[in-house]
C-alpha cells in the first residue's frame, strides 16, 4: 500500500514546474510505482495557452477547479472546461488549453511519465523509461 498527499510532494523532484512557465505539477504516482499508469494534479496558469499533442501517451483529465477553453487541433472544435468535466486524449489529439482562470486538474497517463517529461516545442512528452 502506498500512501501520500499532494502537500508533502511540494519541492521535491516530483513537483515539476514547466519550462515554458505555463503550468506545474504534482506527480503522485509515477512509471516507478509500476502499476501502468501516472496520476497527477496539474495547475495550468490564468492567461496562459499551452499547445500539447501526447503522441506518445493517453491521458485523461478531470478539472476540480477553474476554467478553460479546450481546443482540438485535429477538428477545430472547442470545449468549455470546467469543475467536474473531464476530456480523454484517446487518439493522441493536437490541442490548446486556453485558461481563463488557474485550471487545477487531475490527470491519468498510460503509458506512465517518469517525473521528468516536459513538453517539447511540438508539444510532446519524450515517451522516458525507468532503468531496472
Amino acid at each position: 500500500v502506498i500512501v501520500r498527499s499532494f502537500k508533502e510532494l511540494e519541492g521535491t523532484d516530483r513537483h515539476v514546474k514547466s519550462a515554458s512557465g505555463t503550468w506545474e505539477s504534482k506527480r503522485i504516482v509515477l512509471a516507478k510505482e509500476k502499476v501502468g499508469f501516472s496520476v497527477h494534479e496539474t495547475i495550468l496558469y490564468a492567461g496562459t495557452e499551452t499547445n500539447m499533442w501526447y503522441a506518445n501517451h493517453i491521458e485523461a483529465v478531470v478539472c476540480t477547479k477553474g476554467d478553460a477553453e479546450l481546443t482540438d487541433r485535429e477538428t477545430g472544435k472547442t470545449y468549455h472546461i470546467t469543475p467536474g468535466t473531464m476530456y480523454l486524449l484517446n487518439g493522441h489529439e493536437r490541442h490548446t488549453l486556453k485558461v481563463k482562470e488557474d485550471f487545477h486538474c487531475i490527470c491519468v497517463f498510460n503509458p506512465p511519465v517518469t517525473g521528468r517529461e516536459d513538453h517539447d516545442e511540438n508539444g510532446v512528452y519524450p515517451l522516458l523509461t525507468e532503468e531496472v
